[in-house]
């Protein structure tokens, strides 16, 4: 069973723009220390934008942000960065790095100012390469690397980063269907508080404990995905039909997806 060594986070009438336009407001949200979240919803909805915001990383328009009680927006940037590990979408290692040192960017958070390294630091740099699948690699130039490769060198470097809160920015983009899975398992053998913004929503039901769907301009529906993707809101939110069916051999809910909505079918909802 997971533990719950992670934080609470909390939004509370979160509004968020991307420039002066507000692309999602009314926001509120409470994930338990340990728990899952999954920000879903179709493109452009806003899921980044309000990760950013959750992360502390872009300012609200209004409402808050609390993790463990504590103001996200009105940390210092390195007790934040103590708390809460960021992974963005496309973000890439240094040409210039090794994969260790990469990685090792993630500790420096916790080093003192002008430290090179902290005592122990090489293992636990060695253990995110090892989660991730480059174990043995360290030493090798990070232009050497397949796209693949690069976006899990990005999540070792946060892994390593220990917080007990994770904002992942689709995390599993770029990789094959087996490291999707291995990912996955990493991710939910940790401590730590997990929010995601993904698109596969197979996942999100399999390894989430709750999702919240964000369309037109709110979160629309909001609870454990099992109850939360109704063939309505697969139809409404996403134009897909879909349902959701035991796996024959595991037993596990799988989201199996149909077709498209058609637009005649898209304009009854007009």
């Amino acid at each position: 069973m997971r533990q719950e060594n992670g934080v609470r986070l909390i939004a509370d009438e979160l509004s968020c723009a991307r420039g002066k336009r507000v692309i999602v407001s009314g926001v509120e949200l409470d994930v338990p220390p340990g728990s899952r979240l999954a920000l879903v919803g179709p493109n452009g909805a806003g899921k980044s934008t309000l990760l950013r915001v959750l992360a502390g990383l872009d300012a609200p328009v209004s409402g808050s942000v609390t993790v463990d009680g504590m103001d996200v927006h009105r940390m210092r940037y390195r007790r934040r960065a103590q708390l809460i590990a960021v992974q963005g979408q496309e973000e890439a290692p240094s040409a210039e790095l090794t994969l260790s040192e990469a990685v090792a960017l993630g500790r420096t958070p916790h080093r003192t100012p002008w430290a090179l390294g902290e005592e122990g630091e090489q293992d636990i740099v060695d253990q995110a390469l090892q989660a991730v699948g480059l174990d043995g690699r360290g030493d090798q130039s990070c232009t050497r690397l397949s796209g693949g490769e690069r976006h899990r060198v990005v999540l070792a470097r946060t892994l390593a980063q220990r917080t007990p809160l994770l904002m992942l920015d689709e995390p599993t983009n770029h990789l094959d269907a087996a490291w999707r899975l291995r990912l996955m398992d990493a991710l939910d053998n940790l401590q730590s508080t997990v929010v995601a913004a993904i698109h596969d929503l197979d996942l999100v039901l399999r390894y989430f404990d709750s999702v919240a769907v964000v369309d037109d301009g709110r979160i629309v529906a909001y609870g454990p995905p099992v109850e939360t993707f109704t063939a309505d809101l697969l139809n409404e939110v996403f134009g897909v039909h879909g349902d959701i069916v035991a796996h024959p051999r595991t037993g596990r809910p799988h989201l199996l997806i149909g077709d498209a909505v058609t637009t005649t079918e898209s304009s009854k909802h007009l």
